[in-house]
Order: C-alpha cells, then structure tokens, then sequence
C-alpha cells in the first residue's frame, strides 16, 4: 500500500533528518512549512534519495485555512496517510514577561494549531483504516519551569491532546506516538545556555523511526531523558519552586 508523510514544521533540523529516512525508504512526502524556499531545497534532496513524492504545501499554524488547504492536498494521495508534527516556537521567557501577547503565539505554534490540523487528519485516518501520528512535544511539557513554563504548558497541552489522539484512532487501526525530546541540536535551541548531553537530528530521527515500527506510546529521545525527567517531577514543591532550573 502506498504511504504518504506530511510533515509539518518540515525545516527543522528534526524533521529535515527523518523526512532524508524515510526518502531512503521510498515514502511520499508532503513538506508542510513556512519557508517554501527551504523546502524546496529539502523536496529536492529528499527526491535524490528515493522519495516517491517530494511536494511542498505552505503551512503556517496561525492560519487556519492552511490546515484546510494542506488536508485537501493530502487526501488525493492514495493510501495510508501519516503525520509528523515538529511545529513549535519557544520566544525567551523573560520576553513573554515583558509582553504576555506573546503567550497566544506559543499556544498556537505548539499546540492548537497542530492539533487542529491533526483533528481534520484523524476523521480521514478512520475512513481509510489506519494511519501514524507522531507528536513531537518536549521534555519542558513534563513540569514547569522557571526558564520556559509558557511554552512547557502549550507542550504539556499537545501531550494531552496526543494521548486522547491515540486513544480515538487505536480504534481505527491506527496509532499516535508522542515524542518527548530533550536536548537537540537545532535553531530553537542555538546558543540557550546551560545546554548539555545535545543529540544529533539524525539520532532523534532513528528514534521515532523505531516507535513507530514497535508501535511505542511515548518516548524520551536521547532515551536517558526519562530518567532525568523522573527525578525532576520526583522533586517536592516546596523545594523545586526554590531551584532554578
């Protein structure tokens, strides 16, 4: 059967890794984003490498006729229909104190503009039996934080949002793998001090490539991130709200 991938928020150094992985396999590929003039460059690379489709649809999270537009799209490919979402923006905390206007711009990138999206995708999964969704959210939606609460709770929102995704299309024949990366190398994370144990793209790209085989619920790429996360959330109130990290 053929197999179709949107990728949306496609010019990020991890989605720009799996869509070269799943080229190499042959898949299509629709490349969802902004920056029309990025994708192409990266429709073409995926072409040299086995894409059986290598298509960009301009995608913004803030409008809401491009979910429409892009589903449209989608639904003339025959086949299973597969998502992967990489939106997300993440303005320093201390500019979102100085100008709260920022906050609805946080929520619609990481959250409410994937998820309205994926909401249209899932009733199309359920008629054609089946389909993957992997979510990638982050390790900052596990407990807020001092640094990065507003965009910790837009990811902690998707990560809720995924796990009734998964519940809803299991009963389809599909699944939804929600993604929780820790430290990777890319824009959003260029030159934020304080940084360590960075993983490549291309390492978190083998991840979801393996949850998605194994059908796994919810991963921490670099693995090690659920245990860190673990005693994070294991951390009293009283004494985490006294830490700065």
């Amino acid at each position: 059967m053929n197999s179709t991938w949107i990728l949306l928020g496609a010019t990020s150094s991890m989605a720009r890794a799996l869509a070269r992985r799943l080229a190499q396999d042959g898949a299509g590929l629709l490349l969802a984003g902004r920056d029309t003039a990025e994708l192409e460059a990266l429709a073409a690379d995926c072409r040299l490498r086995g894409a059986a489709l290598a298509e960009v649809v301009r995608f913004d999270a803030r409008l809401p006729e491009d979910a429409t537009r892009l589903l449209a799209r989608a639904e003339a490919e025959e086949g299973a229909l597969n998502a992967a979402v990489f939106l997300g923006s993440m303005p320093p905390q201390a500019e979102i104190d100085a100008d709260p206007d920022l906050i609805a711009g946080v929520i619609t990138d990481s959250f409410t503009g994937p998820a309205r999206f994926l909401q249209r995708l899932a009733a199309v999964q359920e008629l054609r039996g089946g389909g993957t969704v992997v979510g990638v959210g982050s390790v900052a939606g596990d407990r807020g934080r001092l640094g990065n609460y507003v965009y910790g709770a837009a990811k902690a929102g998707f990560h809720t949002y995924l796990s009734g995704l998964r519940n809803r299309l299991t009963r389809a024949g599909g699944h939804v793998v929600t993604v929780k990366p820790g430290f990777v190398d890319t824009a959003m994370t260029w030159g934020l001090p304080g940084l360590f144990l960075v993983a490549p793209p291309e390492a978190v790209a083998e991840d979801i490539l393996r949850a998605v085989k194994k059908r796994r619920n919810v991963i921490y790429t670099p693995f090690f991130w659920r245990y860190i996360m673990l005693i994070i959330r294991a951390i009293p109130e009283p004494l985490f709200k006294k830490l700065k990290i």
